[in-house]
């Protein structure tokens, strides 16, 4: 192995890498870019780094390609850029969260290329990364979100949670957890950073409104619809739902709330997993999984150049709904087979 250089290996909440905080601490100016079609987990993330990097005197520049569909994010949209100017490259390094590659960024991604790049992330890498001083790593597959990442990173960095920051890492950490109930009896460590953070100003009550609260009547109508819509498979194991172009050109993306209709479809009995895909174009569509328990939906997205975690993924994929719904049934057809 050469020197200087280690192999990254997934282990049970790894500390911080003195990597990246010397790549922090010797840095002057930073972009921090995140995700496309961002979501509270990679927006909190973001904010508060740039947050606390700015309270150690840091250039900090918050990049995004979007866009900005839900409507928990409208309230931060305003404080991203969607790419950053020539002058605004010049020396700077790059942090990229909540993902762990520069592709995943969309458009964004050619912006970034040639600039040194650390990545902060929860998500299993699709291939061996390596951590080095100047493209340092910080991977916990095993985090419910990068929020918590981020909260050791700034503590790693000597700081205290400003109210602002504990505010944007709850509020991350809310959005990926689906408000503390995908955790179980081993998460007892993220129970107490959300206990840090509500003792430096997250507010509990005012998160939860902000991420279910401010619903349009539209999207309780598209709602109405995709339950209709619903269609149960391999006996009730698995429910898929879709929402129409045409359904998309009424409603558009701000009617949208997956979250709303993922926990009524967990909640009927006997479900295991749960599909939702959306005809965004004519040939195009997006597709969310959901599962509980053991059924690993990250396989199936990563089977079709999508990724996420074990019981929460996505992936876009070319064809009618028609045909996704048959790739879908045969993908699971496996899973319910084992």
């Amino acid at each position: 192995m050469a020197a200087g250089k280690e192999t990254l290996r997934t282990q049970k909440h790894p500390g911080v890498p003195e990597e990246l905080v010397q790549y922090i601490k010797t840095g002057s100016k930073f972009i921090i870019a995140g995700h496309k079609e961002p979501d509270g987990d990679c927006a909190g993330s973001q904010l508060a780094l740039r947050s606390a990097l700015a309270r150690l005197g840091k250039e900090v520049l918050v990049c995004s390609a979007g866009p900005f569909k839900r409507t928990e994010l409208k309230h931060l949209a305003d404080q991203f850029v969607t790419q950053p100017g020539e002058n605004e490259k010049l020396n700077a390094k790059v942090i990229i969260v909540d993902c762990n590659n520069k592709e995943r960024t969309g458009d964004l991604e050619k912006f970034l290329e040639g600039l040194p790049c650390a990545i902060v992330d929860h998500h299993e890498a699709g291939g061996p990364l390596s951590s080095t001083p100047q493209n340092p790593v910080y991977l916990d597959a095993d985090a419910p979100s990068c929020t918590l990442l981020i909260d050791k990173l700034i503590a790693a960095l000597g700081l205290e949670l400003t109210k602002e920051e504990a505010q944007l890492l709850f509020f991350g950490l809310c959005t990926d957890t689906g408000f503390f109930r995908h955790l179980d009896e081993s998460n007892g460590e993220v129970f107490e950073a959300a206990a840090r953070m509500v003792d430096n100003g997250a507010n509990p009550k005012n998160t939860f409104h902000i991420m279910n609260g401010g619903k349009s009547l539209k999207s309780r109508i598209l709602l109405g619809h995709l339950l209709l819509q619903t269609e149960s498979h391999f006996h009730g194991k698995l429910l898929i739902t879709y929402e129409s172009l045409e359904e998309f050109k009424t409603f558009g993306f701000e009617a949208r709330d997956s979250e709303s209709l993922n926990k009524l479809l967990q909640s009927i009995e006997g479900v295991q997993a749960n599909v939702i895909i959306r005809q965004e174009f004519a040939d195009d569509c997006t597709v969310s999984l959901r599962s509980v328990d053991e059924i690993d939906v990250a396989q199936i997205a990563s089977s079709q150049g999508g990724g996420g975690h074990k019981n929460a993924a996505g992936f876009t994929i070319k064809g009618s709904i028609s045909n996704v719904k048959e790739i879908i049934l045969e993908s699971f057809s496996k899973v319910f087979q084992m």
